[in-house]
């Protein structure tokens, strides 16, 4: 992922210095283990850890020759190390080394992404305290349907955010696993006492059977349950973006002193972050369907998820992170205009009290079929004259409908219009949200 898009605790994962000092941990504990069970000598594994050296530029000239990134590292660690490097190694195999580190990096990016959603929900919970009881209009299909909390619009996301730490943390046992089998996973050369010595030293659960490598589903759940919080991102940033247009103008994500926001209109204020934001999902979900690809690998093993994961696993934890951080500084920072929900929540004329007449009709005795037509062509009626730009009150309207009022009185047609009815369990249900765990 390039600097512009990253930041420096998740990048740090990905950095090859990383994975090498992750690669001899994983050989200097299993000599340990070695040294434990007679395997080797105990002096060969101190010195391991003693001597133990590498360099970057050194491993990747070995490479150029080798064609083998493990062999490479194995051999400029032997020039460290010296004869007792021949105890380095001992029946293990490549994917060993190089699935348990991937474990051990996916195992630490799905910290760094919890503490994200965990700061991501904090920044949510403080705006929907704030918001609960501000009467916005909600809307279905784009249009105005009924008033409900701005707040609650909120608070959907804060469930789901809950929803995607829960999963996240699944998937984070779940991928947290290590495999110290040896070649094609039968401990034929290896004890599996190593493995579960290694496992606990690193944090991980010993993976039951491995066939040389982890099995890919693990991978998979992992990558495509990045795509859901992706996705859960981008709904959000969606809905940022429409309350920001022009014609809505509701809410809209900071702007600071100094920002520009074109270079040709200065009058602009566009919604960059909440773009961004759709962005990085599309570069977070493209991991799913490779991951799911990677699952089916010939035999016992092949490498032909390698490459893959190489690149889609830096790229998606980086950007995820990325994606998080930034979301959270909207939610912060995001500026509510409380006069201009209350001129969109009037602008159709009452429109959106239409439901509450129609069951006010039929709870007086009249059928749902007559009283959704008296309710719906006097509401027509309004949308038509509002359309022409002509002023229109629905109340007014039906107030004047000698059929509606042989079956509705005024007081009882003027009780269908109070706007507090429609947050009424706004706080119940906020209550609900809170107590789902993460």
């Amino acid at each position: 992922m390039i600097p512009r898009y990253s930041r420096a605790e998740m990048a740090q994962i990905w950095e090859p210095e990383n994975k090498l000092r992750i690669w001899f941990e994983i050989e200097a504990h299993a000599c340990d283990a070695q040294a434990a069970l007679g395997v080797i000598p105990k002096s060969a594994a101190e010195n391991v850890w003693k001597k133990g050296k590498w360099e970057l530029d050194r491993v990747d000239e070995i490479e150029k020759e080798t064609r083998h990134d493990v062999l490479a590292f194995l051999t400029n660690l032997a020039e460290h190390i010296g004869p007792d490097a021949r105890f380095v190694h001992q029946g293990m195999t490549s994917s060993d080394i190089l699935d348990t580190t991937l474990s051990v990096q996916l195992n630490q990016a799905a910290g760094i992404l919890l503490q994200d959603l965990d700061d991501l929900l904090e920044a949510l919970k403080q705006r929907v305290d704030e918001t609960i009881d501000l009467l916005t209009i909600g809307r279905s299909h784009g249009i105005h349907a009924e008033p409900t909390s701005f707040g609650l619009k909120l608070a959907s996301h804060y469930a789901a955010f809950k929803r995607a730490h829960k999963r996240l943390k699944a998937a984070q046992e779940d991928i947290a696993t290590c495999a110290i089998s040896g070649p094609v996973g039968t401990f034929a050369t290896i004890d599996p006492r190593v493995e579960e010595h290694v496992a606990a030293k690193l944090g991980l659960k010993i993976e039951p059977i491995s066939t040389q490598v982890i099995p890919r589903d693990r991978h998979a759940m992992f990558f495509a349950t990045l795509g859901v919080v992706a996705s859960s991102i981008e709904n959000l940033a969606l809905e940022v973006r429409h309350l920001q247009r022009s014609e809505v103008r509701e809410a809209e994500e900071p702007f600071a002193k100094g920002q520009k926001g074109s270079s040709a209109m200065p009058h602009k204020r566009n919604p960059i972050l909440a773009e961004n934001l759709t962005g990085m999902a599309r570069i977070v979900r493209a991991a799913v369907t490779p991951a799911l690809e990677n699952v089916a690998l010939w035999h016992e093993r092949d490498i032909s998820h390698s490459a893959v994961e190489r690149i889609m696993a830096p790229d998606a934890t980086i950007a995820l992170d990325f994606a998080l951080a930034r979301l959270t500084g909207l939610v912060k920072g995001m500026v509510i205009y409380p006069e201009r929900i209350q001129a969109n929540l009037e602008s159709l004329g009452g429109l959106h009290f239409s439901q509450r007449v129609l069951l006010a009709l039929t709870q007086a005795g009249v059928s749902r079929e007559d009283s959704y037509r008296l309710v719906q062509s006097n509401a027509m009626a309004v949308w038509h004259e509002l359309q022409l730009g002509k002023p229109a009150q629905f109340q007014d309207r039906l107030k004047a409908d000698p059929e509606i009022a042989q079956h509705l009185s005024e007081k009882q047609l003027a009780e269908c219009f109070d706007l507090k009815f429609y947050i009424r369990h706004a706080r119940t249900t906020w209550k609900r949200v809170q107590s789902l765990k993460a």
